[in-house]
């Protein structure tokens, strides 16, 4: 007893649990646990990220394709001068379709088969922008081929158009209009093209005479006007105008002083004018 008494008090070890083991008490005490790993794997794996990537493309896709502003509505066209600009747009395709759907390539090659248009292109921009810049083969004057109209380019083209524009220059043909095999039994004009020198001779009168608006075509007299002073004049095709009109001038005063009023004074040959009477 006097050895235990006299004995002293060691204090005991403490006991430190390590802090894996109490990470591992606490789960164990848990009553629900979560599978945290495998969840984790599956949230963040290479598929699902790109299958949330894919659904956000294809809704931004579907809000693109349903919005309105990306819809072409206003085409303008430049450059057009004698052929509607509706008619260019027509031709285009391009109207009220989807700016992704629109193949620029393609509605430069359709309008460039309209018959006035010698080249176009087509510019597209972002959300809903296009334009149209066209090339026409600018008319020169006006063919009247029976109930047809025609519009004359620089090399003789015949163009045809719904209507003459105001203040060019008219030519009738005098000649009887090709029957066509066309279904639709629209005649084919009287002349394929129109030759050089009766064109241009026709420009040249309109020039020399202003007041000529309208001029009238027939092979075996060429180019004629209806005078104001009561008969036909006929002055042939060629750019020797000015002087046709010169000889023209002298005839009319020589019948003037005769008091004779023609029916009709030709000019075509310059070296053999003739003028008949009623």
């Amino acid at each position: 007893m006097r050895r235990v008494k006299s004995a002293t008090n060691m204090a005991a070890p403490r006991l430190i649990v390590p802090e894996t083991a109490e990470r591992r008490r606490r789960r164990n005490n848990r009553k629900f646990r979560l599978p945290g790993a495998p969840l984790h794997n599956i949230i963040f794996s290479a598929r699902w990220v790109s299958l949330a990537l894919l659904a956000m493309m294809v809704y931004a896709l579907v809000m693109v394709g349903m919005d309105e502003q990306f819809f072409l509505t206003t085409i303008p066209v430049e450059g057009a001068t004698s052929i509607l600009p509706a008619e260019v747009v027509e031709a285009s395709g391009l109207a009220g379709i989807h700016v992704f759907a629109a193949d620029p390539g393609k509605a430069a090659s359709q309008i460039a088969q309209l018959p006035a248009v010698v080249s176009a292109s087509v510019s597209l921009g972002w959300p809903n922008e296009v334009s149209i810049q066209i090339k026409e083969n600018t008319p020169l004057a006006v063919w009247q081929d029976g109930f047809s109209v025609y519009w004359i380019t620089g090399g003789g083209r015949l163009i045809p158009v719904r209507s003459a524009p105001p203040g060019m220059l008219v030519i009738e043909s005098e000649l009887a209009p090709i029957a066509s095999d066309d279904p639709d039994g629209v005649p084919k004009p009287s002349l394929e093209f129109v030759p050089e020198e009766l064109l241009y001779g026709a420009l040249l009168l309109q020039e020399l005479r202003p007041n000529i608006d309208k001029l009238y075509y027939r092979p075996s007299g060429g180019l004629s006007y209806q005078d104001g002073r009561g008969w036909r004049a006929y002055f042939g095709t060629g750019t020797d105008m000015e002087q046709k009109l010169v000889v023209y001038e002298q005839i009319v005063e020589q019948l003037a002083a005769q008091g004779v009023v023609p029916t009709s004074i030709s000019v075509s040959n310059q070296e053999k004018p003739y003028y008949s009477l009623r």
